[in-house]
């Protein structure tokens, strides 16, 4: 009997998006069987099920960078001079920032940041922010690591610590400062930074410690105790470094941290780059570190002696990503939100384009990686900063040569800004503060003169001054308790709270035409700030909302594994 077998298949396959929860393909095959005169046909339909890789929802590292200050406002001036300054110095990047790097990368999403529930507030401080960021649970304001009813209650890092891994604080503020201090302290206010330092160093929760604030570190009579001022040159800390002391006692953690904790210590960019260990304290500067004009300027003629938020935040990574175990590390580019608070657009975007450094140099590290969550955000916006436009200085008329225009000629009514103010704003030579410093160091300004103003604002920044303008920003109507005068605002005076310091607002007041700038206050906004999420897709998504640090901070302590 003759028989013949004749197969055809035909598949096809429908594919869904890589997030769907399965894969469908529809196979069909026809089968024809010949049998002399006898004809069988058979059609067979398989489905075949495939299940997609599991997502990722868990990260062995995570780093948290906060650029404190950094409002949507910032992050435009940032974005506006990277992308459309004539003279950027982001030319040679594409006009890229790290930041936006990441977004294009990750997830963008934006986070409340106010004292969290029913009673909290309207607006935050540095210390209620991280506190929150932190912990993922309400807290008060100016408190550290507190909750609302003052209970000690455990941080993301302590939490990571417990679970065996490395853990580090990077600023160029203070590293006793409210931001860093929140992640590692537990103290009823901010201002506790001899108690928050004496925690930081014993608590053993922290293995690497990059910042200035070496003023809380030292013996009360550190400034004339010439026996304690050998031992710690001995150690390696230059003289400007140690010059006071803000302790009211005479332990010296410094050398508590190196002979009764296991730090090895450095005090400068070179000790930084060749100090060695798993355990590092490094304290740059008495107070803060140096400003990002400053940094700029020591980067120029290659004379910088203190690491910058980059170079810290690179050897933060070199110790702590030795630990199998992963690691937790937060960085604050902190002095966004000093220049906030002076209402100094100059100094803010300076500051800007450090923290943006130290971004790019997490973004190497990080870009090729699955089991690292970065986290980019700000503890709030600060100064209520914004370009707006003005009738100062209109544009004049001229013609255009489009076919809508006829014989009418170009002039708007307000002066909208020329993108030239942004290469202005980045070459400023100094800080509002730089200006008074100049006119007094002391910040007693009851002899100034107009001239003294004038003449520090041409020597600090590129805007020039009557002296009828400069004579407004001394004025005063009050003193403090040192009978210092305080300055006089005609707007907002009550949003200025910090004394003899809020001169910078009244330079600001003199220049704001020059700049198309405007400030809304000496404090912060309750703005919510942007988030940038980067890591695996199946934790990154999720950031992309709107939401409040409290959420972000349990979002991280989930992706972490803790609870």
């Amino acid at each position: 009997m003759k028989m013949k077998f004749v197969a055809l298949a035909v598949s096809a396959a429908l594919l869904t998006g890589c997030n769907d929860d399965t894969q469908t393909v529809e196979v069909i095959k026809e089968v024809e069987v010949a049998k002399e005169i006898e004809v069988v046909k058979e059609v067979v339909k398989e489905v075949v099920k495939e299940v997609p890789p599991t997502p990722v929802t868990s990260v062995k590292n995570i780093i948290l960078m906060i650029g404190d200050g950094m409002g949507p406002q910032q992050v435009g001036l940032l974005e506006e001079y990277a992308q459309r300054a004539p003279n950027s110095v982001y030319k040679s990047k594409n006009n890229q920032t790290a930041l936006s790097k990441f977004a294009n990368a990750g997830h963008l999403g934006l986070s409340l940041n106010a004292p969290h529930g029913p009673t909290g507030s309207l607006v935050t401080d540095s210390a209620c922010s991280a506190t929150q960021l932190a912990t993922g649970i309400s807290a008060g304001s100016e408190m550290i690591g507190l909750d609302t009813q003052g209970n000690k209650v455990a941080t993301i890092l302590e939490k990571a610590k417990a679970m065996g891994k490395a853990t580090g604080l990077v600023s160029d503020t203070r590293i006793t400062h409210a931001t860093p201090a929140a992640f590692a302290s537990h103290q009823p206010h901010r201002s506790y930074e001899d108690k928050i330092a004496e925690e930081l160093i014993s608590s053993g929760n922290v293995d690497v410690m990059l910042s200035g604030g070496a003023r809380v570190f030292l013996p009360q009579d550190v400034a004339s105790n010439e026996e304690v001022q050998k031992q710690l040159a001995e150690l390696g800390m230059p003289s400007g470094v140690y010059k006071k002391s803000k302790r009211s006692d005479n332990e010296n953690l410094v050398v508590e941290a190196k002979d009764q904790h296991g730090y090895a210590l450095a005090f400068d960019k070179t000790q930084l780059m060749d100090v060695e260990g798993d355990k590092l304290l490094g304290l740059f500067a008495n107070s803060g570190m140096a400003d990002g004009i400053a940094y700029k300027k020591c980067q120029q003629d290659n004379s910088c002696t203190q690491p910058s938020l980059k170079e810290m935040t690179i050897k933060a990574l070199d110790v702590l990503s030795k630990d199998e175990d992963g690691f937790f590390l937060m960085i604050e580019g902190g002095q966004i939100d000093w220049a906030g608070h002076a209402n100094d657009a100059g100094w803010m975007l300076n500051e800007l384009l450090k923290f943006d450094e130290a971004v790019e140099a997490v973004h190497e590290w990080v870009k090729d990686r699955n089991d690292t969550l970065v986290v980019v955000t700000a503890d709030h916006e600060t100064g209520s900063f914004g370009f707006s436009y003005s009738n100062y200085n209109t544009p004049e008329a001229v013609p255009l040569p489009g076919d809508g225009m006829g014989d009418a000629l170009y002039k708007p009514k307000f002066n909208f800004g020329a993108l030239s103010l942004l290469d202005t704003l980045y070459n400023q030579e100094g800080t509002f503060y730089d200006i008074m410093g100049d006119v007094d160091g002391s910040y007693n300004f009851a002899n100034s003169s107009a001239e003294q103003w004038q003449t520090a604002i041409t020597k600090h920044t590129p805007y020039t001054v009557t002296l009828e303008q400069a004579a407004t920003i001394h004025e005063s109507h009050e003193t403090n308790d040192d009978g210092h005068p305080l300055p006089h605002f005609e707007d907002f005076s009550d949003f200025y709270v910090y004394g003899t310091e809020d001169f910078t607002g009244k330079i600001a007041r003199v220049v704001a035409t020059q700049q198309n700038v405007v400030w809304g206050t000496g404090t912060h906004t309750a703005a919510p700030v942007p988030v940038y999420a980067f890591g695996p897709e199946g934790i990154t998504k999720q950031f992309s909302t709107l939401q409040h640090h409290v959420d972000i901070a349990n979002k991280m302590m989930a992706a972490l594994g803790v609870n």
